[in-house]
């Protein structure tokens, strides 16, 4: 999970003694200075991708923290994984004529493209990704069970917010709820047990594509074309949003291209961004699984 929060210790020299500060601030990029009687010292902080950020965070730091330890990989990976049970599991249970999400049929049609079309090998590799996040975060292999009930309220808030975020914006296009759809729509009428499955999977592979994947891969990118920390974070949260938005266009059960269901989703990708850039991985998932359910079931 990409993230703006920065953890930096500047060692200041006081007589004989070697103090060493600690800072955090959520600032993509800053340059902290600080002076004694003899010693300056001033660097810069540059955007930094979701391994590299979690690696700066102690382990003490996330300890009876709720904001911390809910942002950790594996946090992420025990919120999310009955979420990836139940999508796995309905596919399998459902067989052919189960509602399939894009995004995972991207995805494993890649893998078996590169040799790797075992049915499980992209769940495998989803949790993989964040063992050796969590790994690389040094922090506790340890989860509150008060965590991820916290965390499962606050997806609900969120998916909350964003839902009236998006009615706000769709009584500014003077459009009725009824052409505010949580996903894809084809005309097609789907059971419910389909489309539980099929929101459920959107909360979890959608955003191991379009942020935890691709928002960190354009992140890379702008880094290395060295261009300032802001525009790389900003490139990457706009740029994976608008693909995000593009995406629910393409294949049979894509939306014809109207601007009013483009900009709404392309809002929703931004929020969905934003979560996952302070919130991490896990509260994205959820919340967006949560906002499909509430919209496509209630």
């Amino acid at each position: 999970m990409l993230t703006p929060f920065v953890e930096v210790n500047i060692i200041r020299l006081t007589g004989s003694r070697r103090e060493c500060q600690h800072f955090r601030g959520p600032h993509i990029f800053r340059t902290l200075s600080v002076r004694t009687n003899e010693w300056r010292s001033s660097r810069p902080i540059r955007a930094v991708t979701y391994f590299q950020t979690m690696a700066t965070v102690p382990a003490a730091s996330t300890r009876g923290n709720y904001w911390e330890e809910s942002r950790a990989p594996l946090a992420s990976l025990i919120f999310v994984t009955p979420l990836l049970l139940v999508y796995e599991a309905g596919v399998l249970l459902m067989g052919p004529e189960a509602v399939r999400n894009g995004a995972e049929v991207w995805l494993r049609h890649l893998l078996m493209n590169l040799g790797l079309g075992q049915y499980f090998f992209l769940p495998v590799l989803t949790v993989g990704i964040l063992l050796a996040a969590h790994h690389v975060s040094r922090h506790r292999w340890l989860v509150r069970s008060s965590t991820l009930w916290g965390m499962f309220v606050e997806s609900l808030f969120l998916a909350g917010c964003l839902r009236v975020l998006l009615g706000l914006q769709s009584l500014l296009f003077q459009h009725v709820s009824r052409y505010v759809l949580a996903t894809g729509g084809s005309g097609v009428d789907f059971t419910l047990a389909e489309r539980i499955v099929a929101f459920v999977g959107a909360g979890v592979y959608e955003e191991l594509v379009f942020r935890l994947i691709l928002m960190n891969l354009v992140i890379i990118v702008l880094q290395f074309l060295r261009l300032a920390p802001p525009v790389t974070l900003w490139g990457g949260v706009l740029l994976s949003s608008f693909v995000f938005a593009l995406a629910h266009h393409i294949g049979p059960y894509g939306e014809p291209l109207q601007l009013f269901n483009f900009l709404f989703r392309f809002v929703a990708g931004i929020f969905f961004a934003l979560l996952f850039v302070y919130r991490g991985f896990g509260i994205a998932a959820g919340s967006h699984a949560a906002y499909d359910l509430m919209v496509g079931l209630i």
